[in-house]
């Protein structure tokens, strides 16, 4: 079994800060993927200085294939000591899940992690080890299709003390309620949107401390196909339409000339939508074999807008509202978010004199543009994007 990992995090600030003492770092190696989440002492620029410090020599060292004990040591060494309390402090949690399945997971003083296999909650067993006089707790174990993670900083514990709640949420509060929010979505930036919410509002939306959850979940590989745009020489057409349809997974054609292409091709008929929900977005088509025929440059160029708000940590219920919208730049936008691993992207690079802009470079049309930002967006998501133009 190959597996991929669909992970989102959403952190909150402390009441006041402009900065968060929680930094989340995901990195992509050739046979796993890694979440770390790392929380600074106390909070603002030095518990933000902290935990960027922690996470990034977490990651650098883990990419190079330190061993645990000298990535704990390296961190007890480096980050500078509180002289108050005389303690280097930063707690982190590290999850790693490799693509055969196989997983594993420490942590150092931050709350438990929640793990959902089969709608309930499963505790794993765990080895403890002192590292540099620290208590680590270590985990390795086989994954699930479906299983889901989440890490979190204290800040999501002690949600509601002195607002709603004396104690806070416990760690079973938490727990139960990620449970009951895995019965309703698939996704994990809507988990991790949710969790999010749930913690600000037993804060009254007045964090008393940096809160942030970060959610992994494991899910088989997605293959989003785009193509856009006709390519430079006509007899390049069927070549296109061909590699285009010859890839597995999902495949989406945006762009008018583009469908026609398509439809000429496999000798198919286009059908516009006449539902037009949204003026701002042209409307939709459909093609038999295809999962999705939208307009070029004003669809792309929306979605676009969505996934980066989405990359930009701007996501909340009216994100998602959006996103569910029944118009083609959120149809776009929500297969790449939610059912994407991977994208491959046939761009034809003829020139459409329309999408000409004198503020760009003569050779660089609107399309070209709007391309490479989509590549450089859906790759600071995680995801790995393949270009081919033709």
């Amino acid at each position: 079994m190959s597996v991929s990992v669909d992970i989102s995090w959403k952190s909150l600030n402390k009441h006041h800060e402009e900065l968060c003492g929680d930094k989340v770092e995901v990195l992509s190696t050739e046979d796993s993927e890694i979440v770390i989440l790392a929380d600074g002492m106390g909070s603002g620029v030095k518990a933000n200085i902290l935990a960027t410090l922690t996470s990034k020599i977490l990651g650098t060292m883990f990419l190079e294939g330190a061993s645990i004990d000298a990535c704990v040591d390296t961190i007890a060494k480096t980050l500078p000591v509180c002289k108050v309390r005389e303690v280097a402090y930063a707690t982190f949690s590290i999850l790693q899940i490799f693509h055969n399945g196989e997983a594993y997971l420490v942590e150092y003083d931050n709350p438990l992690c929640v793990f959902v296999r089969d709608g309930k909650i499963v505790n794993y067993p765990y080895k403890e080890r002192v590292i540099e006089g620290k208590t680590i707790r270590e985990y390795r174990f086989q994954v699930q299709l479906k299983d889901c993670f989440v890490l979190m900083s204290d800040g999501v514990i002690y949600a509601g003390v002195g607002e709603l709640l004396n104690f806070g949420w416990t760690w079973e509060n938490m727990a139960e309620y990620t449970l009951k929010c895995t019965k309703q979505t698939l996704s994990a930036s809507r988990l991790a949107a949710m969790l999010s919410q749930a913690c600000d509002d037993l804060y009254g939306q007045k964090p008393g401390d940096d809160t942030t959850v970060a959610v992994a979940r494991v899910i088989e590989r997605r293959i989003i196909n785009i193509f856009t745009g006709p390519p430079t020489h006509k007899e390049d057409d069927e070549r296109v339409v061909r590699d285009f349809m010859a890839q597995e997974g999902k495949k989406i054609v945006c762009g008018g000339t583009s469908a026609n292409i398509i439809a000429r091709v496999l000798k198919k008929e286009i059908i516009t939508s006449l539902n037009y929900a949204d003026p701002t977005v042209p409307p939709t088509a459909t093609i038999e074999g295809l999962d999705l025929v939208t307009e070029g440059v004003l669809t792309i160029g929306k979605a676009l807008g969505l996934l980066k708000r989405y990359e930009q940590d701007a996501f909340d219920e009216l994100f998602f509202e959006e996103l569910d919208a029944d118009n083609g730049a959120a149809k776009l936008a929500k297969y790449i978010i939610e059912e994407c691993t991977e994208l491959n992207l046939f761009v034809g690079k003829a020139m459409n004199v329309a999408h000409q802009n004198s503020n760009l470079p003569f050779n660089l049309s609107v399309r070209m543009n709007l391309v490479e930002q989509l590549k450089e967006c859906v790759e600071h998501l995680g995801k790995n994007v393949h270009v081919q133009y033709y």
